[in-house]
């Protein structure tokens, strides 16, 4: 038997195999993406938007409603037990209270008189009322080279140390992050807001899977 070759016309391209699917296969890749995002979103702003409600209250409006105060640490003579950064809060409490090893903040009575945040070491009521202190801080070798005479009538202890707080005040005092948080801090609650608000159907919680 003789095998019938087919004809091929001049100029006729032979038959190319079918083209491959060039399609995205990262469809289905960005659905859940979109999905796992928007389930994170709401979250994540939640707790960004709870962090900054919880520092505004424990800075502007605990002292206020409280009595207490909030004050940096800078330097590390206090370390371990309080770091260059921490925030202290403060309570007052009566000068005849003041004993040895605890912890006050007070102004020290040579220089500038800046405020120092030492432990006690030695206290002494003078007839008149007044109380003097000498302090030490924990990580110093030596006795701070001074007496202190406590003004007014209240010292101030050492109730609570919030770690890092002060670096974060810090940073959002800088000016880049003052004019983001100006424009920013609206957007973010609107987004907020609108997350709240917002809440995808079951149906279309099925279709993004």
């Amino acid at each position: 038997m003789t095998a019938v070759l087919p004809v091929r016309r001049p100029g006729a391209a032979a038959a190319l195999p079918p083209a491959e699917d060039t399609r995205s296969t990262a469809g289905p890749h960005a659905g859940r993406a979109a999905h796992v995002l928007g389930l994170v979103a709401p979250w994540l702003i939640r707790g960004v938007m709870g962090l900054a409600v919880l520092v505004f209250l424990v800075l502007a409006v605990g002292p206020h409603l409280l009595g207490y105060r909030t004050m940096t640490m800078l330097t590390a003579s206090m370390a371990p037990e309080i770091d260059p950064g921490d925030v202290t809060i403060v309570t007052p409490i009566a000068l005849s209270e003041v004993t040895e090893g605890m912890v006050i903040t007070y102004h020290k009575p040579i220089d500038d008189r800046s405020l120092v945040t030492h432990r006690v070491v030695s206290v002494e009521a003078g007839p008149d009322g007044t109380v003097q202190v000498q302090t030490k801080g924990d990580a110093n070798p030596d006795v701070d080279p001074w007496t202190a005479t406590l003004q007014g009538d209240t010292a101030y202890e050492v109730r609570a140390v919030i770690p890092e707080l002060g670096h974060l005040i810090q940073a959002l005092r800088a000016p880049v992050v003052t004019q983001v948080l100006l424009y920013g801090a609206p957007a973010l609650l609107a987004g907020w807001l609108l997350l709240t608000i917002w809440r995808p159907t079951r149906t279309e919680e099925e279709d993004l899977a």
